[in-house]
């Protein structure tokens, strides 16, 4: 089910691509180890200096056959005939870029699509173990089997036709009044959302709690961008939607569906009109603006406040974050202002939308035809299975992710990424020590933010028990809506409890990492510890430009434009001089426009705002990474592997895991409206602001990529 998901704002960064990705998360279970302890925080005096020890044990050599090439590198990948100083992607992934071709079930193909697909046939295996098997009932594996099975069950869904949604249908149908339409919106139980959103999630300011926050909500299309630009291929999408609109009522059989889809059009375009820009919700210190009840119907009367927050269970409740405090006041007089009928036929939508997943074949298609292939160019629908299994991730992630740790995931690899991590610390300490535009007073405050750092790697310390979600056989569309409301009631029950400082946010089995700036974590998944990211197998130069370059971009996410805006303790506050400030932003403000030259698709250029947070995590990261590389070598040259010196290596280990082929739609879509800049970006962007690259490569200032030493943005 394609369940609506009110977008909070983002407390935690993740590092690769995010389209494509399930609700960024999995489900059953034989016998798993038991959890590992949660690491430990390491103390100040653990980033004071390098550990000969530890550099020596993070770059000892392989004790086994890499499963890339000689060394852990795709050679034969490379095209040797580009120049690296002209484009670098080129040269490190030319013919692997020119031999691959994306799946027609794909909107893009590298390395992270490889993984992924690697981990969801892992799990496809374990549910499979588990529907087959004679679990107890009500065990984690039972259910876990249970709601993969009923989901490939397309002729038992089938054959229920719109029965299960009828009374969904019916509820919005009879909606009289905005009070009533409000109740709807905030009901868990009804897969839709409106205009303004709620959530719970942790207090920035206040680490130690969770708190409802108020958003920006209610769009169809992927950012208000699309129904506000000119452009003809804008235009062209906006008719596309519309036309989907109607067909997708026209299914549940709606005899006016033309003026209800031109009606829910013109109604999101006017919703779209009042949103800030996808940009401007990333300033964290913007969107934490505290109210009372009170205040918010003072500020925003049209809403009805008290039926929309009794049907979210948050009534009770007396403090909220609201995010974009500018727009809410209109959003509220603009759901007051728009007619009843309007709201019900836009509500109709968003429910057969977001259900569509599990209603018959006809209205899957129909989304998968606008959602799936308009936006994002993708020829053919996903396989059921793979979709099944997105599904049960999404609602019993770490019941399967247990299991999954157990098959998939080395001690090894976390005793490997343990000496990683503490030499990227201490590469990052002589950076923030080095750096000749902060303030000592600072510095004493951002090495103690890097020393309690902490790390969390390849899965939780506990796990989440799924005893009171009930999934029953052969009701797909119950299942997914009971899941749900789970996930919503396991949320609102951490109102007034302590903060879960163990808790992750992304399953074993999910290939990405990220950064949480109220806890100060770094979080790695099992499965992200993989070649080309991770080969315990591999030169250690690969190792740290790949998952070295990922821990170190996840450490950078620390003090990065938004995570240093948090303390140590995770308080979002301002602990930096004006003059720290000032210089900080002259460095970012120069990658910003870096970015912002770079245009993927003609008339299309990056928001270097919008990807200023990764694309500094990017580039520091990297000379993190590159530095506690020189650590690990402990004084001693490199050898040189098949022709390539250490340094040339730790570069293309970078480039390597950065592979990817794209389709325009899905990368026009990306452009618009995630904060990574697409993966040709993450190299050649990255490396010219790394000075070592330049004589790695003999990068000349005839190529395309060098930068003058002065216009190189160094900031860790």
């Amino acid at each position: 089910m394609k369940l609506p998901k009110t977008a909070l704002p983002a407390l935690a960064v993740a590092l690769p691509f995010v389209l494509g990705l399930a609700a960024c998360g999995g489900h059953a279970h034989p016998a798993a180890p038991a959890p590992a302890p949660a690491p430990a925080a390491a103390s100040s005096a653990s980033v004071s200096s390098a550990s000969s020890s530890s550099a020596a044990a993070a770059s000892a050599a392989p004790i086994g056959r890499p499963k890339l090439g000689t060394f852990g590198l795709d050679t034969a990948g490379m095209d040797r005939t580009a120049k690296p100083g002209a484009n670098f992607d080129a040269y490190a992934s030319g013919l692997w870029t020119k031999a691959t071709s994306i799946p027609a079930d794909r909107s893009r193909w590298g390395m992270f699509d490889q993984l992924r697909e690697a981990s969801d046939a892992n799990v496809r295996a374990i549910l499979d173990e588990a529907r087959s098997s004679n679990a107890a009932p009500g065990s984690s594996a039972r259910k876990a089997g249970d709601f993969y099975a009923a989901y490939l069950d397309t002729a038992a869904i089938e054959a229920k036709g719109l029965a299960p949604i009828k009374a969904a249908l019916a509820e919005i149908a009879g909606a009289k009044t905005h009070e009533d339409v409000a109740r709807l919106i905030g009901r868990p139980d009804l897969p839709t959302e409106g205009p303004i959103g709620a959530g719970v999630s942790l207090d920035q300011k206040d680490p130690d709690h969770y708190v409802v926050h108020v958003v920006q909500s209610g769009l169809g299309l992927p950012e208000r961008e699309y129904y506000l630009k000119k452009d003809a291929q804008f235009g062209e999408i906006r008719a596309k939607y519309a036309a989907h609109l109607r067909k997708l009522l026209e299914l549940a059989g709606d005899s006016k569906a033309s003026a209800d889809a031109a009606a829910i059009l013109a109604l999101e375009t006017k919703i779209a009109e009042r949103h800030w820009p996808v940009a401007d919700r990333r300033e964290r210190d913007k969107t934490y603006n505290p109210r009372t009840l009170a205040e918010l119907q003072k500020e925003a009367p049209e809403f009805p406040w008290k039926a929309y927050l009794a049907a979210e269970g948050y009534a009770g409740e007396q403090k909220f974050i609201v995010a974009e405090a500018s727009a809410i006041p209109k959003l509220a007089k603009l759901f007051r202002e728009t007619p009843v009928a309007t709201w019900r036929a836009y509500l109709t939508y968003h429910v057969l939308r977001s259900s569509a997943d599990v209603l018959p074949s006809a209205f899957d298609r129909e989304v998968f035809d606008f959602y799936d292939h308009t936006l994002n160019g993708q020829p053919e629908p996903r396989e059921r299975w793979k979709r099944a299994v997105s599904a049960v991730n999404a609602a019993l992630g770490e019941a399967v992710g247990e299991i999954y740790v157990g098959r998939h995931f080395q001690p090894r690899a976390k005793e490997a990424m343990d000496r990683l991590i503490e030499n990227l610390r201490k590469a990052y300490a002589s950076r923030i020590e080095g750096v000749d535009w902060m303030t000592p007073e600072t510095k004493k405050v951002a090495l103690e933010k890097l020393a309690t750092f902490r790390p969390k790697i390849g899965y939780p310390a506990k796990w989440k028990s799924y005893a009171t979600l009930d999934v029953q056989p052969g009701d797909a569309f119950g299942n997914a809506i009971r899941a749900a409301v789970w996930k919503h009631e396991y949320d609102r029950a951490r109102l007034g409890k302590p903060s879960d400082r163990d808790e992750w946010r992304m399953t074993p089995q999910t290939v990405n990492a990220y950064y949480n700036p109220v806890f100060n974590e770094i979080v790695f998944p099992a499965a992200i510890l993989q070649p080309p990211f991770f080969d315990a197998d591999a030169d250690p130069a690969v190792n740290y430009g790949g998952i070295g370059g990922v821990i170190g971009h996840e450490m950078g996410h620390g003090f990065d434009d938004q995570g240093a805006k948090s303390d140590p303790k995770g308080v979002l506050r301002t602990w930096w001089s004006q003059a720290d400030v000032d210089a900080f932003k002259k460095r970012t403000d120069v990658l910003a426009d870096q970015y912002a030259t770079f245009e993927p698709l003609p008339g299309l250029k990056v928001n270097g705002r919008l990807t200023l947070g990764e694309n500094i995590g990017d580039v520091g990261g990297l000379n993190v990474a590159y530095r506690a590389y020189q650590l690990s070598l402990a004084g001693k040259p490199a050898p040189v592997l098949d022709g390539f010196s250490g340094d040339q290596r730790f570069f293309l280990g970078w480039a390597q895991v950065w592979r990817t082929v794209i389709r325009d739609q899905a990368l026009r879509n990306q452009v618009m409206t995630d904060p990574h800049s697409p993966a040709i970006y993450r190299v050649n962007g990255v490396v010219r602001n790394v000075d070592a690259w330049y004589a790695a490569f003999e990068v000349k200032p005839t190529d395309a990529l060098y930068l003058a030493p002065e216009a190189r943005v160094r900031i860790w």
